[in-house]
């Protein structure tokens, strides 16, 4: 048996990336098949409640999980019509397929979000 290689284990990282603008975000689902982002802001406790689900989710799929900040971006507010948070969008081949903002989704929801068929 022989070991993955460095690209199959950057493939799937088995914690969330942050993500810092929209290019970054745009880089992400469009380099991987399915990715998950949380949209977050400080200072949000239910978003921060969601991070241990965000880190559990990473380790039991093959998605990619991200989180972004749309205050640091504002245009992500808009494009994605932000009006809660934490907001998650599932990205499947670069386009948002699913989305969820009704706040705390324990890590069982979160991965049947992410293997929903669009």
């Amino acid at each position: 048996m022989t070991a993955p290689s460095r690209d199959d284990q950057a493939a799937s990282p088995e914690r969330p990336v942050a993500l810092e603008d929209e290019a970054d975000l745009d880089a992400l689902v469009e380099t991987d098949e399915t990715v998950l982002v949380e949209f977050y802001t400080d200072g949000c406790g239910v978003c921060a409640s969601m991070e241990p689900v965000l880190g559990i989710v990473a380790q039991e799929s093959d998605a990619v999980i991200g989180t972004i900040n749309p205050r640091d971006d504002p245009p992500l507010v808009d494009r994605f019509d932000v009006q809660s948070v934490p907001l998650l969008v599932v990205f499947r081949d670069g386009e948002p397929v699913e989305r969820v903002a009704d706040g705390f989704q324990p890590a069982e929801e979160v991965l049947e979000l992410i293997e929903t068929e669009a």
